[in-house]
């Protein structure tokens, strides 16, 4: 081959950007050279960092800077504003370029199938973090008339709705939360936030500067019931082989012991409670019944036939994120994921030419951000391969100008990279005129028009 390997990556989250990362580290990358463009459906780049991190996570958000280095790359370009697949299909692509890449992540929430949870006033906790984190497709308003609310999950998605719902409005302005956000906010009612886990400290998916941020805020005040600090020997021997598991189930213990102080907001951490109806009045939510576990053993539970009703006027499901199925592909509906061989697409048993998967598409949407380095490497090793013995399909339109105009000849008003970074440069404006980093614009026709050129 005498031109660059040309690969698409539909999705520019974090793992379509480590994917492109280890294709311009690769070999090939010298000889005979790479070409990639990053599909995102989103007007903007970074997906999961800028649509499902909580806003009071800066540390998190500065892996920002390290994507940045990725997309500044020559080799690499970035076409926003650009759906899958109702802009450019898996046909489309395929025309276009030698391999493609899916890396569409998890942004819907897996269900949670008991009586109740279609009830108003039972929410997704993946519909809550699109909209304090201002995603443009979800409505501007969220309701937030509850004085009580149930939190059912015990990973980080359940730490960031429990505290962002229990902070005030003030503690997060200086974020970059938009306008709609902070005054819906500011009407928040809930004065109680109880979460709810069906196992012990040490099964808690939690990571341990998660949870301890929990505790930083000066009106939150964090309880534990010492009842629910209990070990089997699963339990003992994952903490021994796991250090996080440890970490976290130390810091639930210390704030077992301490006395209960004064601070306004109060977050009930419980443990051995299994959720097992929300329960309604008028179409409504009014309560939560969860039926009391007990180890056995092996560090899973049982259940004790001893039931409580909460008092609670909201229910958030944390119990998962859930990948969206993308037409032309396989799909298993039970993991949410495609089916694949090491990064390779398979439908019915055989490889589907030319097509891979990457990030929680792939292996479903569990770890921390960081981890889909790994996925990325083993995904393009196997494209690479690939492309060495010959097995991948040579596209019928390799120009890189046919893209643009295929895209062009649709009407899709697609943003770049160098758009990206006017709508970058905007927001930061926009934080500047009121003393923050950032302001995020919500609204897609303005992000749009924001990474226009100026005239």
């Amino acid at each position: 081959m005498t031109r660059p390997v040309r690969v698409a990556i539909v999705g520019a989250g974090p793992a379509g950007i480590y994917a492109a990362d280890a294709l311009l580290k690769s070999e090939a990358a010298q000889e005979p050279g790479v070409s990639i463009d990053l599909f995102e459906r989103m007007p903007a780049p970074f997906g999961l960092i800028r649509y499902g991190v909580a806003p009071d996570h800066p540390r998190i958000k500065g892996i920002v800077q390290a994507l940045h280095q990725v997309l500044d790359k020559p080799q690499l370009r970035l076409f926003g504003n650009v759906d899958y697949p109702n802009d450019i299909d898996l046909d489309d692509l395929r025309s276009f370029y030698d391999a493609v890449i899916f890396s569409t992540g998890a942004d819907a929430d897996r269900a949670l199938d008991i009586p109740g949870s279609a009830l108003d006033g039972s929410h997704g906790a993946a519909d809550f973090v699109s909209w304090y984190d201002g995603h443009p497709d979800v409505a501007r308003t969220w309701p937030l008339e509850a004085e009580k609310v149930a939190v059912l999950g015990v990973g980080n998605v359940a730490l960031d709705v429990a505290r962002i719902l229990a902070k005030t409005a003030d503690e997060l302005l200086p974020t970059e939360i938009p306008a709609n956000v902070y005054e819906g906010l500011k009407a928040n009612k809930a004065l109680e936030v109880h979460v709810f886990g069906r196992r012990g400290p040490a099964q808690a998916k939690f990571s341990p500067m998660e949870l301890r941020e929990l505790d930083h805020s000066p009106n939150i005040e964090v309880i534990v019931n010492p009842e629910d600090i209990e070990y089997d020997a699963g339990s003992i021997e994952t903490r021994r082989s796991n250090k996080q598991a440890n970490m976290v189930a130390s810091t639930l213990e210390n704030w077992a012991i301490r006395d209960v102080g004064d601070r306004p907001h109060k977050l009930f951490l419980h443990f051995f409670e299994s959720p097992v109806e929300i329960l309604g009045e008028d179409g409504r939510v009014v309560g939560l019944r969860t039926e009391r576990t007990e180890l056995d053993g092996t560090g899973n539970v049982k259940g004790t036939g001893n039931f409580t009703d909460w008092d609670v006027q909201s229910v958030y499901r944390a119990v998962g994120y859930y990948s969206q199925e993308l037409p032309k592909l396989p799909f298993d509906v039970v993991s949410g994921t495609v089916p694949h061989a090491a990064g390779r697409v398979v439908d019915g048993g055989e490889h589907m030419p030319s097509v891979y998967v990457t990030g929680w598409i792939k292996r479903g949407p569990i770890g921390l951000i960081g981890h889909t380095k790994g996925d990325a490497n083993e995904t393009v090793a196997c494209l690479l391969e690939d492309q060495a013995e010959g097995r991948l399909p040579a596209p019928v339109r390799p120009d890189p100008e046919a893209v643009t105009a295929f895209l062009e000849e649709r009407g899709v008003r697609y943003t770049t990279r160098e758009g990206w970074y006017r709508l970058d440069a905007h927001e930061r404006a926009l934080g500047e005129e009121q003393g923050r980093e950032r302001i995020k614009v919500v609204e897609r026709e303005g992000m749009l028009d924001a990474s226009e050129p100026r005239s």
